[in-house]
């Protein structure tokens, strides 16, 4: 039995000893890592107290071992030197155009990055910590560093540097010649798109610049031609033609209205366009190929440059009313004219009378003006859609006619006995336009176009008084106060007799 006893003894100090040799090495293990972590943690504040841990980087800087102004101060160099980076902008036609970063706004936009720099490693438990400080040994931990650009400078730069080289759109075009049209084939253009431009370069250097110098290609808008050739090919119809003739006019005049015929010829208008008589044949100048020739101002004939444009603006506007386009802007003359009916003519003045009609078809039309001896034709082509069985005309109804009292004679003390000037009376009118429609030659409509009133104007003088001769003048005056213009006439005649013939003299 004591041997048993004695057996079992010895057995159970051996297996104590077992357990505490396993606690020791667990005990050490643990004393070992906690002392570990310690002086880890001493080191680290020893040596990064205030500062970054090694192995932080913003962007591509190191903020190793700085401190709050050092780590500001570095990523705000990066930054600085980001701003002479290249962005060259590529415009209409592949024109190039050089710009930098910082003429964008470019900023550091995320300031608070160093504050996160400076905190990492520093906060959590002491095994936290030194695991962060180990993963720092073998893998640099990078922060980004974002930039911020201003878009008003973007656009600013857009405007003021890459605009200028866009190409305009040439339309489809025609002339006519020699009794043929002639088709001109049109070409797209190309306009910057300021606002989408500004908006891409805010997105790339946002979200896809590497910092690096670049060529970005701007937002370019294709403007397609006006025209083409199966809707030009239509344009060959006689919508509307009118003629009206200027036989008495002098040398002036009839130049004025080949002038003015000139800068209407050959006018191509698309659906919806509109035409300006004044756009057209304006400036009158001698430049622009006018000459004085009367014309109507302040109820009075009178002599100006391009005087007689009128007569172009008024034939036009007749073929207009033919060719059943829209009129938009007409004004009647301030006295009748002779070479169309009252209310069928359209004056045209550099004080803001003008003449403008719409092209309302669905196609194109298309402005002949010729002149031949002293008429002028206007004729309109198109594609004529109208049943060939309607028919249209315009007539012209007086309504009232008023005749100017007796002639207005004035007196000129500062011209001599026997000078005078007249201008001749115009009839005061008042009437309006009709359009009369017919179908196989039975009116189904009559339609009021216009109402023109035209001022009546009485025969005016200006007779020279000066004379030394108190019985002359007199008489004049008494001729003058009789408001007749003939007698004023008369009454010269005797106070001044024509002179002598000359003497005939000898001769080889």
């Amino acid at each position: 039995m004591h041997e048993t006893m004695g057996r079992n003894k010895g057995r159970g100090i051996e297996g104590r000893g077992i357990v505490m040799k396993r606690w020791m090495r667990r005990g050490c293990f643990s004393v070992l890592l906690a002392g570990m972590l310690l002086l880890a943690g001493m080191t680290a504040r020893a040596e990064e107290k205030d500062t970054v841990r090694r192995g932080i980087f913003a962007g591509s800087v190191d903020l190793s071992g700085l401190g709050r102004e050092e780590a500001e101060e570095a990523v705000r160099a990066y930054v600085e030197g980001l701003k002479s980076t290249e962005i060259t902008l590529q415009t209409v036609g592949g024109v190039q155009i050089a710009a930098t970063a910082g003429e964008f706004g470019l900023e550091w936009a995320n300031a608070e990055m160093v504050t996160e720099a400076l905190s990492i490693g520093k906060s959590g438990n002491v095994i936290e910590r030194y695991k962060i400080m180990k993963d720092l040994e073998h893998e640099n931990l990078v922060l980004p560093v974002e930039l911020s650009f201003d878009p008003a400078l973007i656009k600013a730069v857009v405007e003021e540097k890459c605009t200028g080289y866009d190409q305009e759109a040439v339309s489809w075009d025609l002339k006519r010649e020699n009794g043929e049209f002639k088709l001109t084939e049109g070409k797209s253009g190309y306009a910057l798109d300021i606002d989408a431009s500004a908006d891409k370069i805010e997105k790339f250097l946002s979200e896809e610049w590497n910092r690096e110098a670049c060529v970005l290609p701007l937002e370019i808008r294709e403007e397609k031609p006006k025209g083409s050739r199966e809707e030009l090919a239509s344009v060959k119809d006689v919508l509307g033609t009118f003629t009206t003739y200027y036989y008495d006019s002098d040398a002036g005049r009839a130049a004025n209205i080949a002038t003015g015929s000139k800068h209407i010829d050959g006018t191509l208008l698309y659906p919806g366009e509109e035409f300006s008589t004044c756009d057209a044949v304006m400036p009158f100048s001698v430049a622009n190929g006018y000459f004085m020739a009367g014309s109507y101002e302040s109820g009075r004939l009178v002599k100006s440059l391009g005087g007689g444009v009128c007569q172009v603006s008024t034939t036009l506007y007749d073929a207009v009313l033919l060719a059943e386009l829209e009129v938009v802007t007409r004004y009647n003359h301030s006295m009748v004219v002779t070479y169309v009916e009252p209310a069928a003519d359209a004056a045209v003045s550099g004080s803001g009378k003008d003449f403008v009609f719409k092209n309302n078809q669905d196609t194109p039309v298309y402005i002949e003006s010729t002149i031949e001896g002293k008429s002028i034709t206007v004729t309109i082509y198109g594609k004529e859609t109208r049943d060939p069985n309607r028919e249209i005309r315009f007539e012209s109804e007086v309504l009232q006619v008023l005749y100017p009292p007796a002639d207005d004679i004035q007196a000129d003390a500062n011209q001599p006995l026997g000078y005078i000037t007249t201008s001749g009376m115009f009839v005061g009118k008042k009437a309006r336009l009709w359009k009369v429609v017919t179908e196989n030659g039975v009116e189904v409509s009559r339609t009021q176009v216009n109402s023109s009133s035209y001022k009546m104007v009485p025969r005016t003088a200006v007779v020279g008084v000066a004379t030394e001769n108190p019985e002359a003048y007199e008489q004049i005056m008494a001729a003058i106060g009789t408001g007749s213009i003939d007698h004023v006439q008369n009454v010269l005649a005797i106070l001044l007799p024509p002179p002598a013939p000359p003497e005939e003299t000898g001769g080889e």
